[in-house]
């Protein structure tokens, strides 16, 4: 995501700097596919607007590296969180900051990464009384500011994101609890006929989500967060994100109940 909106940015005439060090090779040939200039942490940190853009379990590590490097070098700017994180956890980014290190604004991403031919995705803000994000919507990128206090975006992120993913976290156990106990074949072909709007997008969705469950694994403990220890739900985020650790791990010895997925639902 953040290598692919920096990519449309540098498109539309932007100058983007991004800081690699201890980052993978794979990550390093993305930035610089994208255009992206690697510099030091301290040049970074005396831009004029710096997007967070990373798995959501790395947001308050980055926050406290840039928010460090400000004072090191004494320089202020614009730091916008735009992982999914819980409102709580926004809190504690902002908290970070300060008001000694510039403006801190509350984002979130909503879609997928921007492709040559389409819009991209939503970036959505809030907090930016000045208007400061105007000069993304310049360079062409989706910007849509909403009212609340800081946290709305991130508790927008949570909502949408504890929907669609865990819809497909939804289909992936009962699906695999079929296939575990027989019942696969005539699951698939109930879905097909009673849900068939629900089958489409297990069908999509699922397999898009094996290179990804690692990252939302984070995504869905926020979620759990973000509803809190009182609400029964936050129970099934924790499990959500149990689910997804296991696909991951799933994903890393060879991927058997991903094949097992793929064969129900049509051999993609």
């Amino acid at each position: 995501m953040g290598s692919a909106i920096a990519g449309r940015l540098v498109e539309n005439g932007a100058k983007v700097l991004t800081y690699l060090e201890g980052r993978s090779a794979e990550t390093v040939e993305r930035a610089k596919s994208a255009g992206m200039q690697p510099v030091e942490l301290d040049r970074l940190a005396a831009t004029d607007l710096i997007l967070s853009i990373v798995p959501p379990a790395h947001a308050v590590d980055v926050a406290e590296a840039v928010a460090g490097a400000m004072r090191r070098c004494g320089s202020k700017a614009t730091f916008m969180d735009c992982n999914a994180i819980s409102p709580q956890t926004m809190t504690q980014v902002a908290a970070i900051f300060g008001h000694d290190c510039g403006i801190v604004l509350d984002g979130s991403i909503i879609g997928g990464p921007p492709k040559s031919g389409g819009k991209g995705p939503k970036l959505y803000v809030c907090g930016d009384d000045a208007d400061i994000t105007a000069i993304l919507s310049e360079r062409g990128l989706q910007v849509r500011r909403i009212d609340g206090p800081l946290g709305a975006a991130s508790a927008l992120k949570m909502c949408y994101a504890g929907i669609n993913k865990g819809v497909t976290g939804l289909g992936t156990a009962m699906l695999l609890a079929a296939i575990c106990s027989g019942a696969d074949e005539a699951l698939k072909r109930e879905l097909q006929e009673s849900l068939p709007d629900l089958d489409a997008k297990l069908v999509k969705g699922i397999p898009d989500m094996y290179p990804k469950a690692y990252r939302w694994v984070a995504e869905m403990e926020e979620i759990a967060d973000f509803l809190g220890e009182d609400d029964p739900a936050a129970l099934i985020f924790k499990g959500m994100a149990g689910l997804y650790r296991k696909m991951a791990m799933d994903r890393e010895s060879g991927g058997a109940l991903a094949g097992q997925l793929d064969t129900l639902n049509g051999g993609r």
